[in-house]
């Protein structure tokens, strides 16, 4: 019997997901047990549990300080103190700011990570977006995000929504704008849903049968372009049309975007407004 969990993540395992356990079942097997039909028959016996998670970054552009969030320091100068007190959670031993009572109640599932140093004195965005220091040497391309890493490795969990959704706008200021793909390509750029067409992502007059035609017709006529291309910019343009069809011919996504749909409170919490609107000291 040979057991197989290459792709099952638990405790004791390797770092490519094969615990000791198996890895020694496999051993005692000798290599004529070893013979690929068996490696895909038990793999097919032990297929990966899926687990349907998602990350939701945050990223606030030059600010707060940590010391007015979760390094609260009251004993210091009131220049470094700030105006903000302490106030305890429900770990003993951990203050966060007053701000943030209801985040004082769940601290016990957060992790608070006070390891990570700036690179530079400065507010760029790329440290945080992709853990790289921007004054070091970078690969052609430049290093990817960690949004596009996610969609090139473990890519969507349905294919009617794309792997890597940012709100994140254009800013003025370039340090403050995300890096990109970097070497991944733009196959691997994040959806962006802030258009003129972001309220209404439906097909008007066009059956699936008719965009279909069409899109064999545009498949036969740019073929021999984009097998030319030697680039990849036509490698991502081609990723990003199986995309926009799936997005055209699926309503999962204008679903998941339509705020209709959710519970008023819920949108009540995270608030209405414009993000457009806000224009920080930099015109930014």
């Amino acid at each position: 019997m040979l057991t197989l969990s290459g792709q099952n993540h638990t405790e004791g395992s390797f770092c490519d997901r094969l615990s000791r356990r198996n890895f020694l079942q496999i051993g005692s097997l000798g290599l004529s047990g070893l013979t690929l039909p068996r490696l895909l028959q038990a793999e097919a016996e032990n297929p990966a549990k899926k687990r349907q998670k998602s990350v939701i970054m945050i990223y606030l552009v030059g600010g707060p300080p940590h010391q007015d969030m979760i390094d609260l320091k009251p004993e210091a100068p009131k220049e470094i103190a700030g105006p903000w007190r302490p106030i305890a959670t429900n770990v003993p031993g951990i203050e966060i700011c007053e701000a943030f009572p209801r985040l004082a109640q769940s601290m016990d599932k957060l992790v608070l990570v006070r390891s990570i140093v700036g690179s530079q004195s400065g507010h760029d965005a790329i440290q945080c977006f992709n853990g790289h220091d921007p004054r070091k040497l970078t690969p052609q391309g430049g290093w990817p995000q960690f949004g596009s890493t996610v969609a090139k490795l473990q890519g969507p969990h349905v294919e009617s929504a794309p792997p890597f959704i940012s709100l994140c706008y254009p800013c003025t200021h370039g340090p403050y704008n995300e890096p990109g793909p970097g070497f991944l390509g733009l196959s691997q750029s994040p959806f962006r849903p802030m258009g003129p067409t972001r309220h209404d992502m439906v097909l008007n007059g066009i059956s699936l049968e008719r965009l279909a035609d069409r899109k064999q017709l545009l498949q036969s006529i740019d073929n021999f372009k984009r097998e030319a291309d030697a680039s990849g910019m036509m490698t991502g343009l081609d990723t990003f049309t199986e995309q926009a069809m799936g997005v055209l011919t699926s309503s999962e996504l204008a679903e998941a975007l339509d705020l209709s749909k959710e519970d008023p409170r819920t949108v009540a919490r995270y608030g209405t407004g414009d993000p457009t609107k806000f224009i920080d000291s930099n015109g930014a």
